[in-house]
């Protein structure tokens, strides 16, 4: 991504250091801040308190967490894949990542595993990059269909999205946002309606700070808004990541994307998740995706900047109120228009889906 006209990852190895480098991105979009992850302590924190979100990113996160924790003790890989498969419950993508770099060192001597993990867990971040230009590439006609549709050469395409699937969900460019990034790159006119996305603010804080730093059009609207946008004829398409997604096409994402899904389908506006094929759950159906329940504080409390420049978590709820926190809900597979993924885009049935089963 471009930061101050600098290209920038969401997570690298740094090789001088040995450490793991992040974007601390419970600091945007006030302050910069690299964090550097020294242990397995530390690649766990940052997932929990989200330091890191994002399903992909999370995963990569999770790769380097084990070569962290192989560093220091090359026997302690099932408690690292224990302490890791337990910061995040719902992204599929955590699973994923550890699930293959278990299995390249099932076969590596204890004296190796760490090197092999750190080999595995930058292959992994490299693919990552690739994979996220590919979506792009795949999404990008779309809107420029969209665009074409409209009536006047000087019409701009608006896209909704929730929550933040760009370049900080990712290690590079995105998901979503990539589709965005590549579209504009291709000299397609791109406005992004932003939700806020309560309770965390990823909308707010990450996607309005991405979309500035490209310096693409975009307004931040509450969640509630994006229903009567779509009324008002203001909406072309609705574009959001997804952290699981089943055979079925049922795409679980940060809660509220359900709600979207539906106004889209009301107001006849296509709705697409972009997500890389590791986001792709084909074990489960939709009815036993664990959903997370956050902590309370992230509803009774908003965390932002006062006049001084500190920053400053205030309570906006009474004290003791009761507070339910889900945070993903489940868009079913006929609220979907499609997939866009590094293989192509794809209809939300198994029919369509399975192909991704016969891939190499």
């Amino acid at each position: 991504m471009q930061i101050d006209d600098q290209h920038i990852q969401s997570i690298w190895y740094d090789m001088e250091t040995d450490s793991v480098n992040i974007i601390d991105q419970t600091r945007l979009p006030h302050e910069f801040k690299i964090v550097a992850l020294q242990n397995l302590h530390d690649a766990c924190h940052a997932i929990t308190k989200m330091q890191v979100r994002g399903a992909p990113l999370i995963g990569v996160t999770a790769a380097y967490g084990l070569y962290l924790a192989l560093r220091k003790d090359p026997a302690s890989l099932d408690e690292a894949i224990k302490d890791l498969s337990a910061t995040r419950t719902t992204a599929v993508n955590l699973r994923w990542a550890l699930q293959r770099v278990e299995q390249v060192l099932l076969s590596t001597t204890l004296n190796q595993r760490a090197a092999k993990a750190l080999e595995t867990a930058q292959l992994i971040e490299k693919e990552d990059i690739a994979i996220c230009q590919s979506i792009g590439d795949y999404g990008a006609p779309i809107l420029k269909s969209l665009w074409r549709a409209k009536d006047s050469s000087q019409s701009i395409v608006n896209v909704l999205t929730h929550c933040n699937a760009g370049a900080l969900a990712t290690v590079d460019s995105g998901t979503a946002l990539s589709v965005v990034y590549q579209a504009v790159s291709a000299g397609i006119p791109v406005h992004v309606w932003v939700d806020e996305t309560r309770p965390r603010n990823q909308g707010a804080a990450l996607t309005c700070w991405e979309l500035g730093q490209h310096d693409i059009p975009h307004t931040l609207i509450v969640d509630n808004a994006g229903g009567h946008l779509m009324q008002q004829g203001d909406i072309d398409v609705v574009l959001v990541g997804s952290d699981r997604t089943t055979l079925d096409g049922d795409v679980c994402n940060k809660i509220g994307t359900y709600l979207k899904a539906l106004a889209a389908s009301d107001n006849n506006v296509p709705f697409y998740a972009a997500l890389p094929v590791s986001s792709f759950d084909f074990s489960v159906d939709s009815d036993v995706i664990p959903i997370e329940q956050r902590a309370a504080e992230e509803v009774s409390h908003i965390t932002g900047i006062d006049e001084a420049g500190l920053f400053r978590q205030v309570r906006i709820a009474p004290r003791d109120v009761a507070i339910s926190n889900y945070g993903f809900d489940i868009t079913p597979a006929r609220l979907v228009t499609g997939l866009i993924t590094e293989l192509g885009v794809f209809e939300a049935n198994r029919d369509s889906l399975k192909q991704l089963l016969k891939r190499p």
